[in-house]
């Protein structure tokens, strides 16, 4: 059961003393959550971080260079002063290995201490290419979860398993989406069965047919991977790979394969992450998400039209938001029973869309209004205008426009400049480059543009009523994820924009 009182007081208790493996540390996510543990709670016993590098030399420099040495651990550093880098030396444990090997590639010593040691375990290693080769998805978001349960269970003090996995695994269907677990074998698609060893099965199959070949095996990897997830009714390989890695985590912890010890299982699926609310640095990101396109493309002005309707709900949340919400769900389940849980996980949707839904255009308002007062400026000083975007509420539109617009003039200067040597090259080029570059964006992001699902929090909400009150205000907000209490189109103005200005397009 949850715990009967949840506040900060207790959130930072909890993790004192506490020794804490977790994977996908350099990534956006988990690197929120290893400075969020040591800033609020330097007594945490040790946090391994598994990183992918040679030996131990390379994983502790990886882990200096693209972690701990970022801004976003600016407000710790301040904290420790000249003792900062002893005070990381003490509590930060670089493991050279991958989750995508048996043992996670870990010598036996290591695994037998992390056995002897762990108290938490942490999965937020993912790849989140949404056409990526299916082989590399599968070994990461499904044969990595198998490695890391196969850990959990040797583990004899372990408390809380939690899987990082993402709101769209349940798909991209209308209405509400519910906070439920996924049962083995249970597919989008209905009368479909899906089997997750047949599908493991199947690209081993063809790595060994076009092994020879790595640029074709590339392509038939990618192209495999997008065709089984539309087969069983998902949109993209991610999002496929990453519903069979629940059900995965479900079978060897909850299922027929459960043993030993006894841990809460919780399996976290945030919305689209977007940077930071409010600390430790506002506006602080890493990587493009998928509305940010839209940003990069305003400010270069070479995404003249896309793929959308502007009324329809993005469901946005914060990256502080989702570590707060992970940290407050591991101490709520902390100790459970792996068999006490009914064989299924506890599934939190960290998202926005019912409790405070944004449409796209309070996204694109606050971006007009960005660019409009702070115009971007050329190396000579000129000032760039910002041009009007347009939006396609319909795939035909668009695809009429953009056979209009570029296709059509494209084939008409290909064949001029064939008959003039080569005359209009430059032109072809540049148009040939942006016409790819917003087909790309839209065979990518286009599902994501007609998204009229809502994610249901209900289970999350029951966890934000047990956040009781603590000593002081500034404690309460410390763990605040709460989509209600943000304002979006000023923290879209104020926050997210500047922050992408400043953290990806640099």
């Amino acid at each position: 059961m949850m715990a009967d009182r949840l506040d900060a007081e207790r959130i930072i208790e909890y993790f004192k003393g506490k020794s804490i493996l977790i994977t996908g540390a350099t990534g956006f996510l988990g690197k929120i959550l290893v400075e969020k543990i040591l800033r609020v709670q330097p007594d945490v016993k040790k946090i391994y971080l598994l990183v992918r590098a040679i030996d131990e030399a390379s994983a502790k420099q990886r882990v200096q260079s693209e972690v701990t040495e970022t801004e976003l651990f600016s407000v710790v550093k301040e904290k420790h002063g000249k003792g900062f880098e002893e005070f990381i030396e003490e509590k930060v444990v670089a493991l050279a290995g991958d989750i995508i090997y048996d043992d996670l590639g870990l010598e036996p010593p290591v695994l037998h201490d992390l056995a002897g040691n762990l108290d938490v375990i942490v999965n937020g290693a993912a790849t989140t290419n949404f056409y990526g080769r299916y082989d590399v998805s599968l070994d990461v978001n499904v044969l990595g979860v198998k490695h890391l349960c196969q850990l959990a269970k040797k583990c004899r003090n372990l408390k809380v398993f939690l899987h990082v996995s993402t709101a769209y695994a349940g798909g991209d269907q209308e209405g509400l989406i519910q906070e439920r677990a996924f049962e083995e074998g249970w597919a989008l698609r209905e009368g479909m069965y899906l089997d997750v060893e047949a599908e493991l099965r199947l690209v081993a199959d063809v790595r060994r047919r076009v092994d020879d070949d790595d640029k074709a095996q590339r392509k038939a990897m990618k192209e495999l991977g997008l065709a089984r997830a539309r087969h069983f009714g998902w949109s993209n390989t991610y999002v496929f790979t990453k519903a069979m890695g629940e059900m995965v985590l479900s079978r060897m912890l909850l299922g027929g394969e459960g043993g030993g010890g006894g841990a809460g299982v919780v399996v976290v699926r945030p919305s689209i992450i977007t940077s930071v609310l409010r600390d430790p640095v506002p506006g602080w990101m890493q990587g493009t998400r998928t509305i940010d396109t839209l940003i990069i493309g305003y400010a270069k002005q070479n995404l003249p039209c896309f793929l959308g309707d502007l009324d329809l709900v993005m469901d946005v949340i914060p990256g502080d938001m989702v570590v707060n919400a992970m940290m407050a769900a591991t101490v709520a389940h902390s100790g459970e029973r792996w068999q006490g849980q009914e064989g299924r996980p506890a599934v939190y949707h960290v998202s926005s869309s019912l409790r405070n839904p944004a449409a796209y255009w309070v996204l694109y308002e606050a971006g007009r209004r960005h660019f409009t007062e702070k115009p971007r400026t050329g190396k000579r000083g000129e000032v760039i205008p910002t041009k009007e975007m347009h939006f396609f509420k319909t795939i035909a539109s668009f695809q009429l426009y953009m056979l209009l617009k570029y296709r059509l003039p494209l084939e008409l200067l290909h064949l001029l400049n064939l008959l003039l040597c080569g005359l209009f090259s430059r032109l072809y080029s540049d148009l040939a480059t942006k016409y790819r570059y917003v087909m790309h964006l839209v065979d990518v992001y286009g599902p994501f543009a007609f998204f009229k699902g809502c994610f249901d929090d209900i289970n999350l909400e029951r966890l934000r009523q047990r956040m009781g009150r603590s000593n002081s205000t500034e404690d309460d907000d410390m763990f605040n994820f709460d989509p209600k209490t943000i304002d979006w189109e000023d923290y879209f103005y104020r926050i997210h924009i500047p922050g992408v200005l400043k953290y990806i397009l640099k």
